[in-house]
């Protein structure tokens, strides 16, 4: 049974030069009818026992604090819950952070993507450095005690010192959490277009791999444990809601385009504005395209999911297949035996793609 939601709010003030999310410039008047029928979506399904909360986006810190509450109103949420919500800086002040922990946010996820003007300016992101860090400032102030960082890493002619001093100034600040990820090129995004033209290149595959392992070893000796390929949390503090995706758990998906799975089946919702709200209007759940998953997509998915996992690992089904996959990526460093368990070597985390390849 699903103890967790998804909700996706697809608002943005500018999408940003390297991202292909599914998200929209928009009015108030938009995002108020948008949060209405939210919460008349999330009508359409049973009243599950929340354990966490995920408003994930483009930029949920478009919404105002009020809507943030309606929506929460209308879910029966544990006491305890993670309850996050993603904010861009240049969206937020000190009394908007702080109406947002009274209407239930108690964990943040702020994007901060690099503290250097540079960099911040080739992504299209909306602030600078400065609005970065006192974005975080306003929201410790405000009473957050869990506050998650993203940075991005491998971006067009950066330096592996300059990727050091991005995660030195994030480390700096003391979160309690940080996801960072390497640039993908997506296509039909501006960045794609410049790749294509030429006037931007892919980091170098050695330059990269140099990046990550000085984030792994700079973050763990900063007492930072790296529990997932791209997440660090101190102890106790790991994503919760993420967590549950790595573990192949179930959770609903709610709004325009939010993917869920329930019940054995992984659902995708409408991606038009009108299609989603026509659903919803005639008491029908807006969903685009659903997957019956098998007994063996099942295992698939908790092979590959549960491998991300770094310290937690995954039991080896008894399947065959698995067994003869599992002693090949043992015999090749890949991954190695903890007690009952499997986890990613270093090598193995260096090359996930290829291990998980082997599982499909």
């Amino acid at each position: 049974m699903a103890d967790a939601i998804y909700i996706h709010i697809p608002f943005c003030v500018k999408k940003c030069d390297y991202c292909d999310f599914l998200s929209f410039q928009s009015t108030k008047e938009e995002r108020k009818k948008y949060v209405d029928f939210l919460v008349k979506e999330i009508e359409l399904y049973p009243k599950y026992n929340y354990d966490t909360v995920y408003f994930g986006g483009g930029t949920p810190s478009l919404l105002e604090p009020e809507d943030v509450k309606k929506i929460l109103s209308k879910l029966s949420i544990n006491k305890g819950a993670e309850i996050t919500l993603e904010a861009n800086p240049k969206t937020v002040d000190y009394e908007k952070l702080k109406s947002f922990k009274e209407a239930g946010i108690n964990r943040l996820s702020m994007g901060i993507q690099s503290f250097n003007e540079k960099f911040l300016k080739k992504l299209g992101r909306l602030h600078n450095s400065q609005e970065g860090e006192e974005a975080y400032k306003m929201a410790r102030k405000a009473g957050y005690d869990n506050i998650s960082l993203d940075l991005m890493f491998s971006l067009p002619d950066q330096t592996l010192e300059e990727v050091k001093e991005d995660l030195q100034k994030m480390i700096s600040l003391n979160p309690e959490h940080f996801s960072i990820y390497s640039l993908i090129w997506e296509p039909d995004t501006k960045f794609f277009e410049k790749l294509e033209k030429g006037e931007y290149k892919e980091t170098d595959n050695d330059l990269e791999a140099s990046m990550y392992e000085m984030i792994i070893d700079y973050s763990e000796k900063s007492g930072y444990s790296h529990y997932e390929i791209s997440n660090f949390s101190k102890e106790g503090k790991e994503a919760r809601h993420n967590s549950k995706y790595w573990r192949n758990d179930e959770y609903v998906g709610i709004g325009l385009g939010a993917s869920g799975y329930i019940d054995g089946i992984r659902y995708k919702n409408k991606m038009k504005f009108t299609d989603y709200y026509d659903s919803i209007l005639v008491g029908e759940k807006p969903i685009l395209e659903k997957e019956e998953v098998s007994e063996d997509m099942k295992e698939e998915y908790r092979h590959i999911l549960g491998l991300r996992l770094l310290k937690e690992g995954i039991i080896p089904s008894s399947l065959e297949k698995y067994k003869k996959n599992y002693k090949e990526l043992e015999e090749d460093g890949f991954i190695e035996k903890k007690l009952e368990r499997y986890i990613l070597t270093k090598k193995g985390i260096f090359l996930a793609n290829d291990v998980f390849e082997k599982l499909i």
